[in-house]
């Protein structure tokens, strides 16, 4: 490669990208994880010349969970900086919504293109340097690890001061799962997400989120169901936790709560401060006046249900009294293999209880006055932007959009008396965008709801021309 500059960087660090094909597979094998998962990243860390025990003096907070680990682990990152403003605070969270150098931060910025680019290659030569010592282990880690390994050397390289650690999948084997002591371990809710991965009940999801616990180091969880409940504290008690907390239950959700504790345990205050885009956001469109964007990654039943909570209220989704009714747009995907059905009908149930709750004489049938469900593919000519590249999609989706396809029918289904034309699957996110953008060009306010895929809501961003205000 004869330039090392950041798109270099995201070319390679594509490569590392899990296949469609394989993630089929895996899904059909059933809940099976890597026996070595951890002794594989330990090897990766000590290739790029660290051991697990560096890792200690990055002061971690480690945290998982299925529903609001990415808000808490924000929300502790504002705290943290909010009162040490010496400190040099590391997050690593995923995953990303525009560019890929947003999953690691410092300061609160994610690093610059610069940056970014030096560390992956950084830890490419050294991994491309120091082989594999058992044979059977990978040469190279896969995209979610490779970026663990940049995360804990561009940390290091800075000497941050504290670092939050957020898991990517479970947690038990986590790539994020190397650290011995971590300062503090907390644990947002559970539900069912990942089932191919991690099983299909809360206590198994519940027994490979425990596996974040350690010896001697405080272990915390909000309030579960009974059976995860039950998991957790064995699991604790297992791994010789200092102690095992239960939240308590405070005002703003229970990843607002886990925010407030893990702090807590170290410092304290500041919530107000922090930016997490892509959450229950809305933006105005800076180009075209009467148009809205509500954003919201949401993907389980669980947070799906909080995404329509917040934009069916009054002042966001609904008018407020006396202020006409806005046209309304919802975009939605989810990822193969998540149920669109379950999902949809969590979405319209929802709608449905809160137009009575809020004495409003619409009805949930028409709440929406078109529906897209498009693929993540980020261009019109078939092209992903180089940071939302996804070799995850298969060519039932690439092609002949099969996901999109079933959430049609699943919405016909659900609401027979819908339009068909009002119904639009489409391609690619840039053909959402033109199509919203028909509809926009009257007088009349119009709400675009964007939830289903974290991945959707970086594209629309992107796409929409909205990174500048929105991230």
């Amino acid at each position: 490669m004869s330039t090392r500059c950041y798109q270099d960087a995201i070319e390679l660090l594509n490569s590392l990208q899990t296949n469609a094909a394989v993630l089929e597979a895996a899904r059909a094998a059933g809940p099976r994880l890597n026996p070595n998962a951890i002794p594989e990243m330990i090897e990766f860390l000590e290739r790029i010349e660290y051991t697990c025990e560096d890792l200690n003096g990055l002061n971690v907070i480690h945290i998982t969970g299925t529903k609001g680990k990415g808000s808490a682990s924000a929300f502790t990152d504002s705290i943290l900086r909010h009162v040490k403003p010496d400190w040099k605070v590391g997050l690593y969270t995923s995953p990303h919504l525009v560019a890929v150098r947003e999953r690691i931060r410092i300061g609160g910025k994610p690093l610059s293109e610069e940056d970014f680019a030096k560390y992956f290659f950084e830890v490419w030569d050294r991994l491309q340097k120091n082989g594999p010592r058992t044979p059977e282990f990978p040469m190279m880690p896969n995209y979610f690890r490779y970026l663990t390994l940049m995360a804990y050397h561009a940390f290091m390289s800075e000497k941050v001061d504290a670092t939050i650690l957020e898991v990517g999948i479970g947690g038990a084997g986590d790539s994020t799962n190397i650290v011995p002591k971590p300062v503090v371990t907390g644990i947002t809710a559970l539900g069912l997400d990942h089932t191919a991965v991690l099983g299909k009940t809360i206590d198994a999801i519940a027994w490979q989120k425990g596996g974040i616990y350690k010896e001697g180091v405080p272990a915390l969880s909000v309030d579960q169901p009974e059976e995860g409940m039950k998991v957790l504290k064995q699991r604790a008690q297992e791994s010789q936790a200092a102690y095992f907390m239960e939240v308590p239950s405070l005002p703003g959700g229970s990843s607002v709560r886990l925010g407030i504790v893990v702090a807590l345990v170290v410092l304290f205050a500041g919530l107000e401060n922090t930016k997490w885009p892509g959450r229950c956001q809305t933006v105005l469109d800076p180009d075209h006046q009467h148009t809205t964007w509500y954003f919201d990654g949401a993907h389980t039943t669980e947070s799906l249900s909080c995404c329509t909570h917040w934009f069916v209220q009054p002042g966001v989704g609904l008018p407020k009294v006396s202020e006409p009714r806005p046209s309304r747009v919802l975009i939605f995907n989810c990822t193969s293999g998540r149920s669109g059905s379950n999902f949809l009908g969590t979405i319209l149930d929802r709608i449905r209880d809160l137009l009575v709750r809020h004495g409003s004489e619409e009805k949930v049938e028409s709440f929406f006055d078109q529906i897209i469900f498009c693929s993540n593919v980020t261009y019109a000519d078939g092209h992903f932007k180089g940071d939302l590249t996804s070799r995850a999609l298969s060519t039932a989706d690439l092609v002949h959009l099969k996901t999109q396809h079933e959430l049609a029918s699943a919405w016909s289904r659900l609401v027979p008396t819908y339009p068909s034309d009002a119904v639009h699957v489409l391609p690619s996110i840039e053909h959402a965008i033109r199509t919203v953008r028909k509809f926009s060009n009257s007088a009349e306010k119009i709400s675009v709801l964007v939830t289903g895929s974290l991945h959707l809501v970086g594209g629309v961003i992107e796409v929409a021309g909205l990174s500048s205000i929105a991230l």
